[in-house]
């Protein structure tokens, strides 16, 4: 059995569209989409869409889990109550409310309600698998070497689970716990496949295989032109809805972290988030090939 894990699409078709193809040639049999298909690219109708229309391709199917942006969305379309109710009314907050509108207006929006936080794998002979975006009861707790080995005892529920397998962090990660009383627990994150942030732009996704010997893991790197995706963001209008969309950009072509080290600086500060408070962190926090935005942000 052989298994694609990937996750952290965020509206990107062609960087999914790449990993789609490298899984087929290593000849994975099922996939599994480990959250976040959508928002912060200007494709999420269409990953959405490419993911649905899979199972055919894949003999053992496809499983999907829920990320923090697929939910995201849905919450911000029911102005839910989870929300800080001044996003609604925060420029800032443009790109996540145009992607909800793509959604809507496909009739995707509500697609991934029925999603599971967590999904388990067994295998005759080999320990379990638990696979989440984040953990099971929270899915923007990002796992990884940098994890308290605490932590990973606990999720490893006591020794059932021998390895997990995490996603929303944008960066690969492959360690091994060797926990006091208990079995070694393996711990792996997937990456991204449409927004990296480990300064590598290739597309990365996780292969998952059961062998005699146990389970084999193998994290992949997938080369792909972002030339397309970087057109789209402004052929799409989604450029157009302000300094959110500028930043989901700039991270692409970077592939660093740049919308969660402004918002915790702007946290800090107290400060609003606008095109000037942007040009103020960059002068504290230069990035080759980031520049400031005009003022519409």
């Amino acid at each position: 059995m052989r298994l694609a894990v990937l996750a952290d699409i965020h509206g990107n078709a062609d960087a999914l569209r790449a990993v789609l193809e490298d899984a087929r040639q290593q000849g994975a049999e099922g996939l599994i989409v480990n959250g976040d298909v959508v928002n912060r690219g200007p494709d999420s109708v269409e990953a959405l869409e490419m993911v649905l229309n899979l199972p055919a391709a894949f003999p053992l199917g496809v499983r999907f889990t829920l990320g923090n942006h697929d939910d995201l969305l849905r919450l911000w379309q029911a102005r839910s109550s989870n929300l800080p109710a001044d996003w609604f009314a925060d420029p800032f907050w443009g790109a996540t409310a145009w992607s909800v509108d793509q959604l809507e207006r496909a009739g995707l929006l509500h697609t991934p309600a029925d999603w599971p936080m967590f999904l388990t794998l067994s295998a005759p002979g080999l320990p379990d698998v638990l696979i989440a975006h984040g953990t099971p009861t929270e899915y923007r707790e990002g796992i990884s070497e940098r994890t308290l080995p605490e932590r990973v005892a606990e999720l490893s529920d006591a020794g059932r689970y021998g390895v997990l397998i995490g996603s929303h962090i944008h960066r690969q990660a492959d360690a091994v716990f060797n926990l006091p009383g208990r079995q070694s627990v393996h711990v792996l994150n997937t990456g991204a496949v449409g927004a990296p942030a480990d300064g590598d732009p290739r597309a990365g996704y996780l292969l998952l295989t059961a062998t005699p010997q146990g389970w084999h893991t193998e994290l992949r790197r997938v080369p792909y032109d972002r030339a397309g995706i970087l057109r789209r963001f402004e052929s799409s209008g989604l450029l157009s809805t302000g300094l959110s969309a500028e930043i989901f950009r700039d991270e692409l072509v970077t592939a660093r972290s740049l919308y969660t080290p402004f918002w915790l600086w702007t946290e800090t500060r107290n400060l609003s988030r606008t095109a000037a408070t942007w040009a103020a962190f960059l002068r504290q926090h230069p990035l080759e090939g980031v520049r400031p935005v005009s003022p519409k942000g």
